[in-house]
C-alpha cells in the first residue's frame, strides 16, 4: 500500500512539475518575446530558471523538512543530468552548436560554480546561510550581466527594425523565436507564469514526499534518489525544451537552457535553499561534484572542437551519463 502510495506522489508530483514548469516557460517566453529579447538571452536567463523551478521546489522543501541529502543531491544530479543526458540527446537530433558568448563566459562561469560549491562543501562540510547568501549575490550579478546583453541586443533589434519592412521584420523575429511556445495576450502569459508557479510548488512537495517514501521502503539512501530518480525528473523540462529547441534548429536556445539552468540551480536553488535551513553534506556528495567538475571539462572540450557537440560527441555524453548512474546504483 505504501509502496502504491509513493509511486502516485511521484507521478502526479512530476506531471505537475512538468507542466507547471511548461506553462510558466510558455507565459514567460511570450512576455519576452514581445520585448525582442534575443533566443539565447532567453534560454540563459527566463527558460532557464523556468525549467529549474521543479529543482528549486524540490530542495526547498527537502531542506524545510530536514532532507538536506535529497536538496543537495537533487542539485549536482540534475546538473549532471542536464550536462550529459540533455545535451547528449539534443545533440543526437541536431549538431549543437555553441555560441561565442556561452563558450567564453557561461559554460566556464558553470563549471567555476561548480567548483566553488566544491570548495564550500568541503570546508566544515556543510552549506550554512552564509554560503547562501553568497550564491544569491553572485546570482544578481549574472544576472544584471546578461540583462545589460539582453537590453544592448534589444537596442540592437529596434535599430535594424527601422532598416526593414516592419512586416518583413516580425516574420524573420517570429522565426527567430518561436522556441518553445506561442505568443499570447500580457494576461493569458500572466495567468500562465502564476498556474505554472502553483503547480510547480505543489508537485515538488509531492515529489519529495514520493521520493522519501521509496528510499524508507527499499532501503535505498536518500542521496541515491535524488541522484537518480528526482534528478532525472525534475529535469524533464529542460530535456523537453532542449530537443524541440534543438529539432527547430534554436541551437542557442538548446545549449543556453541547460547553461543557464545549470548555473541558476547551484546560484538560486542551492543558495535559497542554504539561505532558508542550512544543508550538511556528505562524502558521496563531494564524489559527485568532482565527477560534474570532470564531465564538465570533458564536455567543454568537446565544445571547443569545432564550437560545437555532434551527434558521436552526444552518443558519447550519454555513455558517460550511463556509467555515471551505473557507478552510483552500485556504490
Amino acid at each position: 500500500m505504501n509502496f502504491l502510495k509513493a509511486l502516485i506522489l511521484l507521478v502526479i508530483g512530476f506531471v505537475f512539475l512538468i507542466k507547471g514548469a511548461d506553462f510558466f516557460v510558455d507565459g514567460a517566453s511570450s512576455l519576452a518575446r514581445k520585448l525582442r529579447v534575443p533566443p539565447l538571452i532567453i534560454g540563459l536567463t527566463i527558460v532557464a530558471i523556468g525549467t529549474s523551478l521543479p529543482e528549486l521546489s524540490v530542495s526547498l522543501s527537502a531542506a524545510m523538512r530536514g532532507q538536506n541529502a535529497l536538496a543537495v543531491s537533487n542539485v549536482i544530479g540534475s546538473n549532471i543530468f542536464n550536462l550529459l543526458g540533455v545535451l547528449g540527446f539534443s545533440a543526437l537530433f541536431q549538431e549543437l552548436k555553441v555560441s561565442r558568448d556561452v563558450f567564453k563566459r557561461d559554460y566556464p562561469l558553470s563549471v567555476i560554480l561548480a567548483g566553488l560549491l566544491l570548495a564550500f562543501a568541503f570546508t566544515g562540510m556543510t552549506l550554512g546561510r552564509g554560503e547562501g547568501m553568497i550564491f544569491l549575490s553572485l546570482l544578481i550579478v549574472y544576472l544584471v550581466v546578461v540583462v545589460r546583453e539582453a537590453l544592448r541586443m534589444r537596442k540592437l533589434s529596434l535599430e535594424k527594425e527601422l532598416n526593414k519592412n516592419d512586416e518583413v521584420y516580425e516574420e524573420e523575429l517570429d522565426e527567430e523565436s518561436n522556441i518553445v511556445s506561442k505568443d499570447h495576450s500580457i494576461w493569458i502569459s500572466l495567468l500562465m507564469i502564476v498556474g505554472g508557479a502553483i503547480a510547480i510548488k505543489f508537485g515538488g512537495d509531492w515529489v519529495v514526499d514520493g521520493a522519501v517514501l521509496f528510499a524508507e521502503l527499499l532501503g535505498i539512501s536518500e542521496n541515491i534518489i535524488g541522484l537518480t530518480i528526482v534528478a532525472i525528473g525534475t529535469s524533464l523540462p529542460e530535456l523537453v525544451t532542449s530537443i524541440v529547441a534543438a529539432r527547430r534548429g534554436e541551437l542557442d536556445m538548446s545549449v543556453g537552457n541547460v547553461v543557464g539552468s545549470n548555473i541558476f540551480n547551484i546560484l538560486g536553488v542551492l543558495g535559497i535553499s542554504a539561505s532558508i535551513s542550512p544543508i550538511a553534506i556528505i562524502r558521496d556528495n563531494l564524489i559527485d561534484l568532482v565527477v560534474l567538475i570532470v564531465y564538465s571539462l570533458i564536455a567543454l572540450v568537446f565544445c571547443y572542437t569545432g564550437k560545437k557537440i555532434n551527434k558521436k560527441e552526444g552518443l558519447t555524453m550519454i555513455l558517460m551519463y550511463a556509467f555515471y548512474s551505473v557507478y552510483i546504483c552500485m556504490r
